[in-house]
């Protein structure tokens, strides 16, 4: 028995609109991620609905695995162009802080934007590289503070 898929709409293709498994097609997104991180001497494909096959450039296979990989953690994926720019509302958003506090990171020079007239434009390369160095300097500081709690005996018990 076959079952009918459903095709995407464009908001479902839109950016903004992350994708995520549904508890029902979890276990297939797990079992999807556990064979393509299988070894093969074949090149990947595809199946189409009519039975039709096509080969993945090995690209676009690691970009799948990739996908499949986060999705079969139960986190939510979108795919955005590299060299997308974003609006600054849409910058802080993604790092999670206000768009006044984003402003001011740019105007402190922390990350690179272009201004198109009054609005200010970020490339989302830029934004993923201060966030990943925001994220890594925020863990070696949390380690460091571990390590003077170990160093001063740690916390006392509640009693």
């Amino acid at each position: 028995m076959s079952r009918a898929r459903k095709v995407p709409s464009p908001a479902m293709l839109d950016p903004r609109n992350p994708v995520s498994a549904s508890e029902q097609a979890l276990a297939e997104v797990v079992e999807l991620a556990r064979l393509m991180e299988g070894k093969s001497t074949q090149r990947p494909r595809l199946v189409g609905p009519r039975g039709e096959t096509l080969e993945l450039p090995e690209p676009v296979f690691h970009l799948l695995r990739q996908v499949v990989t986060v999705l079969a953690r139960g986190d939510a994926v979108t795919v955005v162009p590299v060299h997308k720019e974003l609006t600054s509302q849409q910058a802080a958003d993604l790092l999670n802080v206000s768009r006044q506090y984003l402003v001011r990171l740019l105007d402190e020079g922390a990350i690179p934007y272009t201004k198109t007239g009054k609005h200010r434009r970020i490339r989302i390369d830029d934004l993923l590289a201060y966030k990943e160095k925001r994220d890594a300097q925020r863990e070696a500081d949390l380690d460091e503070l571990a390590q003077m709690s170990q160093d001063f005996g740690g916390y006392s018990e509640c009693s």
